[in-house]
């Protein structure tokens, strides 16, 4: 299994729902691509609010990360085709998009494994990991001190050193897991086990 770090986003509402509740359907639709959807292998941070980066005449974001595992089979391109129908079917629209603008769903592969990846349509790690703690500050929280495929200092250290940028804490992973995956919200535990 390979473990795979997701960063999420959403700052417009489709079809009725909100960029919160689209970040709930995304993770519904995520549950079809780990290879184990349990509390012991997949890790969601709380949703937090953010100033919107690069385009700033635009509403906040809801952001939040995703730890979870693929199958070995899985490469990083079936990752991003299964990405790309997930936020097809969640409103997002690329050839209409403004770059860096409003979006009801944006899933980014921050990591996958201990992979680089430089092509044309992919890079990873992203290319602007590093610079964006929208990402930083959720993937730190879920991020288990054993994790092999991620030193957790450089993580920290990259974004101590990062500019204020406006992110807050909106929705606590226990609240959002218990609107989302009640069956899962009773004795719900952030535990994850690698290998």
């Amino acid at each position: 299994m390979i473990p795979v770090v997701l960063g999420l986003g959403s700052n417009a509402p489709f079809k009725g729902l909100s960029p919160v509740e689209l970040l709930g359907r995304s993770c519904i639709f995520l549950r079809g691509l780990f290879f184990s959807f349990s509390q012991r292998d997949t890790l969601f941070s709380s949703v937090y609010r953010t100033k919107a980066m690069y385009v700033t005449d635009q509403s906040d974001f809801f952001n939040m990360a995703v730890i979870g595992f693929v199958n070995d089979s899985f490469s990083p391109k079936d990752l991003l085709s299964e990405i790309h129908k997930i936020e097809t079917a969640l409103g997002r629209d690329r050839r209409r998009e403004i770059r860096n603008g409003p979006r009801s769903m944006d899933i980014d592969i921050e990591l996958f494994g201990k992979l680089n990846v430089d092509e044309t349509d992919l890079k990873i790690p992203h290319p602007r990991l590093y610079e964006r703690a929208f990402v930083l500050t959720p993937v730190l929280e879920i991020l288990p001190k054993s994790a092999d495929f991620i030193d957790r200092e450089i993580f920290a250290d990259k974004l101590e050193r990062l500019p204020e940028q406006g992110v807050e804490l909106y929705m606590h992973f226990a609240k959002f897991l218990k609107k989302y995956f009640p069956e899962a919200a009773d004795g719900y535990k952030q535990e994850f086990k690698f290998g």
